[in-house]
């Protein structure tokens, strides 16, 4: 059986001060409780931990050796549940650079305004192979069907993916007139990760003839990709909603507009481990998430 915590508080405060009196101002108590403390420790234990003399106590070689021991486990203790209590105020986002800068990274001073108890900690980085890690994030932005996720993982749809192409209108003129789809071939494609699949799925969802998804600039993300755009780089595959600015300025033009399609992996939702779904701050970010779904834009 473990000795009561108290008695080794007592102790221990007792033994670092190397007396009675300091350990009782640090533990709020009268010098008389640390003593009992101690007592009943040492009652406990079956061994003596001080020796009183003229000058006051001095521990004894049990004494000496629990000393150390139990410093570092209160400290342990201290440091634990210091992290415990972080956490609990805490709420660590995972986010895609494009999705960050585009939708997330704009409004999340709203979620900070609206629940200042909770402490924020955003990385804006690509899943890739690794998957979303419970473990090192609360909270993800990511796709309703990212491939290879795990059975618990929970998913909550905000607002579709989509893609049309996209270029600067002074890209327009450059070249053959866009009259079909299959003109864009005489126009720089540009990608918005090296995989290309933007391309790739639109070109297969409205079976385009004629471009060649191997050519062209690949960027590491979309807001790269549309910049790119926007200076007249090329003609990028482009997300309505998450490109909006850049379309109602005029800055981007969709030379296709009605040609806009979604993914094989769905919508842009929030994703979190199943036990940590109905959390205090799991729920409002959630919530606040579907209250700041982007509007539709025309294009």
């Amino acid at each position: 059986m473990l000795p009561p915590l108290n008695a080794l508080r007592a102790f221990e405060a007792a033994a670092r001060h190397g007396g009675y009196i300091d350990a009782a101002d640090e533990l709020c108590v009268t010098r008389g409780a640390v003593s009992r403390h101690v007592k009943l420790l040492e009652e406990h234990l079956g061994v003596t931990l001080f020796r009183r003399n003229h000058r006051g106590v001095e521990l004894t070689q049990v004494g000496q050796a629990l000393l150390p021991e139990l410093t570092e486990a209160f400290a342990r203790i201290e440091r634990a549940t210091r992290r415990a209590s972080a956490s609990a105020s805490e709420l660590r986002i995972i986010c895609p650079p494009g999705l960050s800068i585009r939708w997330l990274f704009p409004r999340l001073q709203g979620f900070r305004d609206q629940h200042p108890d909770i402490r924020v900690r955003l990385t804006t980085e690509f899943y890739g192979d690794r998957g979303f890690d419970p473990a090192e994030q609360d909270v993800g932005i990511s796709l309703e069907h990212w491939p290879g996720r795990s059975a618990d993982i929970k998913a909550q749809f905000l607002f579709p993916m989509s893609l049309v192409p996209a270029c600067a209108p002074s890209l327009l003129d450059q070249g053959p007139p866009l009259v079909e789809p299959s003109d864009l071939r005489h126009r720089p494609l540009l990608h918005e990760s090296t995989k290309r699949e933007d391309w790739t799925t639109w070109i297969d969802t409205f079976q385009v003839d004629g471009l060649d998804v191997q050519s062209g600039e690949a960027f590491p993300n979309l807001d790269m990709a549309t910049k790119a755009a926007v200076l007249g780089a090329g003609v990028a595959m482009v997300d309505p909603l998450l490109c909006a600015e850049e379309l109602e300025r005029g800055l981007l033009v969709c030379p296709f507009p009605d040609m806009v399609c979604g993914t094989q992996y769905g919508g842009y939702a929030v994703i979190g481990s199943q036990d940590k779904w109905d959390s205090p701050n799991m729920r409002a970010f959630r919530d606040w998430a579907v209250e700041n779904v982007p509007a539709p834009v025309n294009k």
